[in-house]
């Protein structure tokens, strides 16, 4: 556990400008703190704790699909009936989408402090696409080689967008739908950004959002549903708050929204069960969730902060490409590998190719094709400013390839305290 920190008093201003005094750093994600005299002070800081939560929130969704799934899939038969002895646990293994969305609310947020969305909107693109369309042209290449389902390669073009959620047609691969879903949260970011981020925008923009979408369910508004994702919008909501803990230290209002948004979720929670995964003890699902809920309170609050392996950095930059091709993999694997080897063998293999194959989509696509886009397209952001405005330096760094970094303008005040 980190040491306690004293935290100084600040103003409004210091809220909305993100100033505040110095305090404990953590080797990794990069940050800039400032003293109370507001002189900048370049520190790095690396959430580790998050780079493994997220590595194990995909490790959950491949173990689902792998071993607790009930329907078709890659093996002969459900996989929830070759692997009966875990399968009783790993039947769960979809909740590792909500902690996926409860970090991407902590993360996201953190990324887009003192940015524009222009800036904003590259760092997602280049963080999403070039493993994504890996994904898409692997799913192509394998629908092929089995010949499975007709007009597949009429998907591929709108898949390759990212967009296809929206415009109907059917997702290459089942896991995609989570990415849209995340495209409605940046989407809403950006007009954050827009607007201008700071403590008092975010505290509007979350309470917007929550009522909001709690007023499209009610309503049953199918305009307001889609552009509010009140399913998940808990999820993402309770990050932020997270987050803002984070940065400026406990208060009431962001208990609250942490504690409304947790009631929501497993309210949410409850009817996936009933409804979408048919079968799911409702009682196991709540207490899930509840330890998302807590374990990303430990992250907020500090209580985490021991976990500083090195190689935590490498598992988190793992874990998109691993989300996006296990299960593409796994089709071609499986055929090849059982009934000659035994299920669990053969699991293995799957699980350590999906791993290697993840790795090599970040050395080989994910970081050389980020480096080539991301001047390309500052380039384009700077072409559309002002003449005024074209002048200002853009800032050299483009975001973390892991979403755990921060630009080094971003301010983590640990000394403001909300009013």
């Amino acid at each position: 556990m980190s040491a306690p920190v004293r935290r100084s008093h600040g103003g409004p201003a210091s809220r909305d400008r993100g100033l505040g005094s110095t305090g404990r750093s953590r080797p990794g994600t990069e940050v800039a703190t400032r003293h109370r005299e507001g002189s900048a002070v370049t520190g790095r800081e690396r959430l580790s704790e998050i780079d493994l939560l997220r590595f194990l929130a995909a490790l959950a969704v491949v173990l689902f699909h792998f071993t607790g799934f009930g329907g078709a899939g890659a093996w002969p038969e459900p996989s929830r009936e070759i692997f009966p002895e875990i399968s009783a646990l790993t039947r769960f293994g979809y909740l590792g989408v909500d902690l996926f969305f409860v970090i991407s609310g902590f993360v996201i947020l953190m990324s887009a402090w003192g940015r524009g969305p222009g800036e904003f909107g590259i760092s997602r693109v280049v963080r999403l696409m070039p493993a994504y369309w890996v994904s898409v042209l692997l799913g192509l290449f394998v629908y092929a080689l089995f010949r499975l389902g007709h007009g597949v390669p009429g998907l591929v073009v709108p898949n390759l967008t990212m967009l296809q959620g929206g415009l109907g047609v059917r997702n290459v691969d089942s896991v995609y739908w989570t990415l849209w879903v995340e495209l409605h949260f940046y989407v809403l970011v950006a007009v954050l950004a827009a607007i201008g981020i700071t403590y008092r925008s975010c505290l509007a923009f979350m309470a917007l959002w929550m009522f909001g979408g709690l007023f499209a369910d009610q309503a049953d508004h199918r305009l307001l549903q889609v552009l509010l994702v009140p399913t998940w919008s808990p999820y993402f909501i309770a990050g932020m708050a997270l987050y803002m803990i984070h940065r400026f230290g406990p208060t009431l209002l962001l208990w609250g929204f942490v504690a409304v948004t947790y009631l929501m979720a497993l309210r949410w929670g409850a009817w996936r069960a009933e409804t979408v995964f048919r079968g799911a003890d409702e009682v196991v699902v709540s207490a899930l969730i509840t330890g998302i809920f807590a374990v990303m309170i430990l992250v907020a609050t500090g209580r985490l902060g021991r976990v500083r392996w090195r190689g935590l950095t490498t598992l988190g930059a793992l874990t998109y490409p691993l989300y996006l091709v296990h299960s593409q993999l796994a089709l071609p694997l499986l055929d090849a590998l059982y009934p000659a080897l035994d299920r669990w063998t053969a699991l293995a293999v799957v699980v350590a190719a999906s791993v290697v194959a993840a790795y090599a989509v970040h050395r080989l696509v994910e970081r050389p094709l980020a480096a080539w886009m991301r001047p390309r397209l500052r380039a384009s952001l700077e072409a559309m400013r002002p003449p005024a405005e074209a002048s200002v330096p853009v800032p050299r760094d483009g975001g973390s390839e892991c979403d755990t970094s921060v630009a080094a303008r971003a301010v983590r005040s640990v000394g403001a305290r909300p009013m």
